[in-house]
């Protein structure tokens, strides 16, 4: 069983952690390293217990934290070599260069690196699996591309980004290039996207799905959770909405301990 909880989800700061019952693993720091360290002790994570920080890219609500957690925790960073050579990272010192699309294992944990269309470096989005469970973050892509939808196609459990509703930004206060670059191919899913991806995904739909990354000026949770209202009483899918304040508390991969309070 893999457990998956979340300090904060939005362009502020952003920070998942996966664990096992062996192993515990960070995905991306936002956050300064104190307001971090408070966020963990919320969900019950001593800075000691991780055993590695992924990072998805080099965008500073991912990484502002990363450096000083990692020193904190004696924890290597992983990321690609787009991410390490970004120059947001430089300080780090125990790191890890990964490949995009590449398999490996943390622990008890197979990772997997999915490569995705983000205006980044060299961005991915990770897959966990661990005992026959399997559980996805997905998040900062500007579409869902036929490599990203088979790559999540078996996950129990998906963090996905329902970015934005497209008319509340266009009608929006961004400049007219930050609304380009946000509704762009390699920007960030708007809610149409990310439920057109959860209507391809049919038998493989996830039992657990938490709408992340929702930004606070172009989307709500009360949008989002009219639009998903239809696939959910048609499905009986479960959806947990991360906030940019509190992310959300512990969520098993196990569908008969799926449903977990937002934090």
């Amino acid at each position: 069983m893999l457990r998956v909880a979340s300090v904060g989800s939005g362009s502020k700061g952003n920070a998942t952690v996966v664990a096992s019952g062996e192993t515990t693993l960070l995905i991306d720091c936002g956050f300064p390293a104190r307001e971090m360290l408070s966020r963990l002790d919320h969900l019950g994570v001593d800075v000691s217990d991780i055993a590695a920080i992924l990072v998805t890219h080099e965008h500073s609500d991912h990484v502002g934290g990363v450096a000083a957690i990692a020193k904190a925790a004696g924890a290597p960073i992983y990321a690609t070599h787009g991410t390490l050579t970004s120059g947001r990272l430089d300080g780090a010192r125990a790191v890890v260069e990964i490949e995009s699309d590449s398999v490996f294992a943390i622990g008890d944990i197979e990772v997997s690196a999915i490569t995705v269309p983000h205006d980044a470096k060299e961005p991915v989005q990770y897959v966990f699996k661990h005992a026959a469970q399997c559980v996805g973050v997905l998040t900062d892509l500007g579409m869902v591309s036929p490599h990203v939808l088979r790559a999540y196609d078996s996950c129990d459990l998906l963090l996905l980004e329902f970015n934005h509703d497209l008319s509340m930004l266009r009608r929006g206060p961004y400049p007219a290039a930050l609304k380009r670059r946000v509704s762009g191919d390699f920007g960030h899913l708007n809610n149409d996207q990310a439920l057109a991806m959860l209507e391809a995904m049919g038998e493989s739909l996830p039992g657990t799905v938490i709408a992340g990354h929702i930004s606070e000026q172009n989307n709500s949770v009360d949008v989002v959770a009219s639009l998903l209202s239809p696939l959910i009483q048609r499905t009986e899918m479960t959806v947990i909405y991360a906030t940019q304040s509190q992310g959300f508390d512990w969520v098993s991969s196990d569908p008969s301990d799926a449903v977990s309070k937002v934090a």
